[in-house]
């Protein structure tokens, strides 16, 4: 049952998680926002543009009709009609190539925010296993993008009949009227349709998006044993870490004992401390820690200071005051006076 819970994805994406799938190009990413931003610039572009474009286009047409009734249309003639042709259309066109674009980049850098990856351009073999293939093909996945797509051409189909129904008592009207009002009113009809369609594309977009932020989060969750390597990965093994770190406290103290023998003296607390304090007048401004220890430690530093012949003093408040310092720090001023009083007594006794 441990095991189990294990692999259970209940742990949320850590930081270091989802900078791994965004290296990837794997990120939230709602395709049918960008529809409905598209849908819907496009008809905004189309309200302000339609009147100048089939202006446009009518007299570019017309003027093609007239060059082409002229008797005498040489071959070079007829290409550069066709070259003016293709570029009065261009020029008519590239609002919405341009609108198409821009609308497109700025849906996907909202929803992503600024990447750039070549991670989903690189071949992957397994790709081309026909066995995975077939099982993506049938997956979920796949199924669910069937299930939207039928949903957004049956909505959109249910809108315009509705939308044809109500308007078909007026389009019975039109047999007695000109051409002109005809197709006014087919225009009116269809901006209408596509304006009930860019709103049901909206609406859609926005489940999509929250769908797939939902779902991008339960792919990128993490099992427990997920978690553990990749704090082992980032922080290091906490038991090597622990072996490190116990080595080198006694590599230390190894060092610090060997400074030991150095000591002028080492003041002690009776029940547990011992600080050895040196002092070289040539080289030093004021005494120094050289060493320190409690319990273990502390009766270690005696015995070596025994070893050497290295007296000792008793004075429980200065080696409680010492004790808080690091080792190789200097005597603080404030207590030059006592640590100066204690060296005195050893040189007096050295000297005797």
């Amino acid at each position: 049952m441990a095991e189990d819970s294990d692999q259970e994805r209940s742990e949320q994406a850590t930081g270091k998680r989802r900078d791994d799938f965004r290296k990837r190009g794997q990120v939230a990413q709602s395709k049918e926002v960008v529809t409905a931003a598209l849908m819907t610039m496009s008809l905004l572009l189309w309200v302000f543009y339609a009147q100048s474009f089939w202006r446009s286009l009518e007299q570019l047409f017309a003027n093609s009709l007239r060059h082409l009734h002229q008797p005498q249309l040489s071959v070079l003639r007829t290409l550069v009609l066709t070259n003016q042709t293709i570029a009065e259309l261009g020029r008519l066109l590239w609002p919405v190539f341009l609108m198409t674009l821009v609308v497109g980049f700025f849906a996907s850098f909202l929803q992503v925010g600024p990447l750039f990856t070549t991670k989903p351009f690189m071949p992957d073999l397994s790709k081309f296993n026909p066995i995975k293939g077939m099982g993506r093909f049938f997956s979920k996945r796949s199924a669910l993008e069937v299930v939207k797509s039928l949903a957004k051409v049956s909505l959109v189909g249910a809108v315009a009949g509705l939308t044809l129904a109500n308007e078909f008592g007026t389009a019975l009207q039109l047999l007695s009227v000109d051409l002109s009002q005809t197709i006014i009113f087919l225009g009116d009809v269809a901006y209408l349709i596509l304006a009930k369609a860019c709103a049901i594309f909206i609406v859609l977009g926005l489940i999509d998006f929250l769908f797939t932020r939902w779902e991008m989060e339960q792919k990128m969750k993490m099992t427990k044993q997920e978690v553990k390597e990749e704090y082992k990965e980032t922080e290091g093994d906490p038991q090597l870490k622990a072996r490190v770190r116990s080595v080198q406290q006694q590599m230390a103290r190894k060092r610090m004992m060997a400074e030991v023998p150095k000591a002028d003296v080492i003041i002690t607390n009776p029940t547990h401390l011992s600080i050895a304090i040196s002092y070289q007048r040539d080289s030093m401004d004021a005494p120094q820690i050289i060493a320190k220890g409690a319990d273990h430690l502390a009766m270690r530093i005696r015995d070596i200071a025994k070893e050497y012949a290295i007296p000792l003093v008793e004075n429980v408040p200065v080696a409680r005051a010492l004790y808080k310092m690091d080792v190789g720090s200097a005597i603080p001023e404030e207590m030059f006076k006592a640590v100066a009083e204690i060296l005195a007594y050893v040189y007096s006794l050295k000297r005797n």
